[in-house]
């Protein structure tokens, strides 16, 4: 009777937690099954271990294998499991005597039938939760590059399961992998903000929203700029820490698809068609997947033609952007997700998209435009920041023989980034991440302030929250204006951003 044990990792959410990989032999008709709850994927694996073994030239027992994925209430998915599986075959057989105490190795992989190791989603978190462990970690070659993201981590890499052995029995050094250079190491390249011609009044809410984490709807015909605006956002962000970058590449690592070294340190950008579902905004699946906020985390999440999204999806939103995360439910358990990212929304003025232009080719009515910005619940327009009309540029200002009219991304991001160490070093966060204590501790404004958003509060009908956004959309361009308080023309800007005329917007 032989039995081995070897160390891998599930996925479940972006976290990792240990599996046991237990394989034992023992006497009676040849056969192998694998227990402890695992899926179909992992039930094939029977398959792929047996035949990547035999064509390894490495020899299959001809004894009862039981393969044991603990702990037994854990669900297991997919092939990352392989690899452990045939270790343990090998060494409960005897074929493999370690030269090293494998006990300090974690081994992620699935084996092709010649014993190639392949590709596995998830191998971030796993190394993450490796080095918490203070184990090594085994990995394919093509996931080499994701594992030695994580610093402080040994990370070896094996082509097959020939090599692998040859490495654990000592007969090739068993040297940690070295991290492969990263496009963009050199600093992500974003769109520059001086390609925008005019929109002066937009530019000046991607700064607040730059500097202050604030989310923000641009509202204006077909052709003026929006999307163009929005893609600049990104640029005008502090570049991403090393916990950051490790967290946004964590969540792309169990995503579809997948970990890519060339996104390495660069803001997500997400851009969901109107068709999506609620699922694909907030993830989901048997085995939940991220979806499209939560792979926005720390970038922006741009919703382009944002009343044609369905209303329910739309709503799906309210609580991530309050929260900064998403759980997902199932039956068995929960999975959580991280979405703390900045929404920047889009929409016309009209279902046509030309009201209001001086040609007068709108013929939408009164009550057709109502029902367009009513697809927007008031709830979802409160937890926007700001709302900035974006007019149709003029065809003189296009002319491409003038010079740029505006700032780069570089100019702005420098005073973004003052005002928000200004945040930092007041309350630890962005003023939009600004709890009501915080509010009332930071944000008072003086008595023409006071005056003027009460005032506001009355005109407009101001929610607490509406209020509250006021005030810390206003702090926001006093730290841009480096003053020590909220004074009443940065009360009147903020409340600026917040009221469209509705009936050209």
């Amino acid at each position: 009777m032989a039995l081995a044990t070897v160390q891998a990792r599930a996925t479940v959410g972006i976290a990792a937690p240990p599996v046991r990989v237990e394989v034992h032999l023992s006497p009676g008709l040849p056969g192998l099954a694998i227990v402890g709850l695992p899926e179909a994927a992992v039930r094939e694996a029977r398959e792929r271990v047996r035949s990547a073994l035999i064509n390894a030239r490495f020899e299959w027992p001809a004894r009862r294998v039981t393969i044991n994925l603990a702990p037994a209430d854990l669900p297991k998915e997919g092939g990352r499991y392989d690899l452990a599986m045939a270790l343990g075959v090998l060494l409960a057989s005897r074929q493999l005597k370690p030269a090293i105490d494998i006990a300090h190795l974690e081994f992620l992989g699935e084996l092709s039938l010649s014993g190639e190791l392949c590709a596995v989603r998830g191998v971030l978190p796993a190394a993450l939760a490796a080095r918490r462990a203070g184990r090594a970690l085994v990995v394919p070659p093509a996931n080499a590059a994701e594992a030695t993201r994580v610093t402080g981590l040994d990370v070896h890499v094996a082509a097959d399961l020939p090599s692998l052995v040859a490495l654990l029995t000592g007969h090739e050094a068993l040297e940690p992998a070295t991290a492969e250079y990263a496009p963009g190491a050199e600093g992500p390249r974003y769109p520059d903000l001086a390609d925008v011609r005019g929109q002066a009044r937009a530019k000046r809410a991607l700064e607040l929203a730059a500097a202050g984490d604030h989310s923000l709807l641009m509202l204006g015909p077909p052709g003026s700029g929006k999307s163009m605006l929005a893609e600049r956002l990104p640029g005008l962000l502090p570049p991403l820490t090393e916990e950051q970058a490790i967290e946004a590449a964590a969540i792309a690592s169990v995503s579809t698809h997948g970990f890519r070294l060339e996104d390495w340190g660069r803001r997500p950008y997400r851009t969901p068609h109107h068709s999506a579902s609620g699922a694909a905004l907030v993830g989901g699946g048997s085995h939940p997947r991220p979806g499209e906020i939560s792979l926005a985390h720390h970038g922006v999440l741009f919703l382009d033609e944002l009343p044609e999204f369905e209303r329910r999806v739309l709503e799906v939103l309210r609580e991530p952007l309050e929260s900064g995360r998403i759980v997902i439910s199932r039956a068995a358990r929960q999975a959580e997700f991280p979405a703390r990212f900045q929404l920047v929304a889009a929409m016309n003025p009209c279902p046509c998209g030309y009201l209001g232009e001086p040609d007068g080719r709108c013929r939408c009515t009164d009550e057709q435009v109502a029902r367009y910005r009513n697809r927007i619940s008031g709830p979802l327009l409160d937890r926007i920041d700001l709302h900035v009309d974006v007019p149709r540029p003029k065809a003189a200002a296009l002319n491409p023989d003038l010079p740029p009219d505006g700032e780069s991304s570089a100019a702005v991001a420098v005073r973004a980034d003052a005002a928000r160490r200004r945040m930092l070093e007041r309350a630890g966060k962005p003023n939009a991440a600004l709890g009501v204590a915080d509010v009332n501790r930071h944000c008072r404004p003086d008595e023409a302030g006071r005056a003027l958003i009460e005032q506001a509060s009355n005109r407009l009908g101001l929610s607490a929250r509406g209020y509250h956004r006021i005030l810390k959309l206003a702090r926001t361009i006093a730290d841009l204006a480096d003053a020590p308080g909220i004074a009443v023309e940065h009360v009147a800007e903020a409340i600026g951003f917040r009221t469209l005329d509705r009936r050209n917007a």
